[in-house]
């Protein structure tokens, strides 16, 4: 696997990098996350912000926080999503499905309480985040 992968937005306007590798990679079901993706869950990857390089178009890139605690960023050209910043984590969740070189390999299930698709894996279903990033730490069956 490469240390360097790259992504870009739906149109090619806005070009990312992300090198090493990720902190986490999983599956979302926040409502937030369903609602952003229009899609029943999202597959995210985890990356320290100094591993997130935006190598063309920054000045595409629109950004909304419907909480302080994320800011979700877009492109503003074609309205391709792009990533989200979690400054309380300390971490940059670039989707998964931009990054077509990152061989995904999930972990877990985050906010699997608010699921509308359950999914048979035999990952770890989070009831909202581990305990280590601050959430409950409680395991909900498949």
């Amino acid at each position: 696997m490469s240390d360097v992968h790259h992504g870009q937005c739906f149109c090619g306007a806005v070009k990312l990098e992300v090198t090493g590798a990720p902190a986490a990679m999983g599956y979302c079901h926040c409502e937030s996350c369903r609602h952003w993706s229009a899609g029943p869950v999202n597959a995210f990857s985890l990356w320290p912000p100094t591993a997130v390089t935006v190598t063309q178009g920054a000045d595409a890139i629109g950004t909304y926080n419907k909480t302080p605690g994320s800011s979700r960023k877009w492109c503003t050209q074609c309205g391709g999503h792009l990533m989200t910043d979690h400054p309380g984590m300390g971490l940059v969740d670039v989707y998964a499905a931009i990054l077509p070189t990152l061989k995904f390999t999930p972990g877990l299930h985050v906010f699997y309480g608010e699921t509308c698709l359950r999914i048979k894996d035999g990952l770890p279903k989070q009831q909202d985040v581990p305990a280590e990033m601050g959430g409950s730490g409680t395991l909900l069956p498949e």
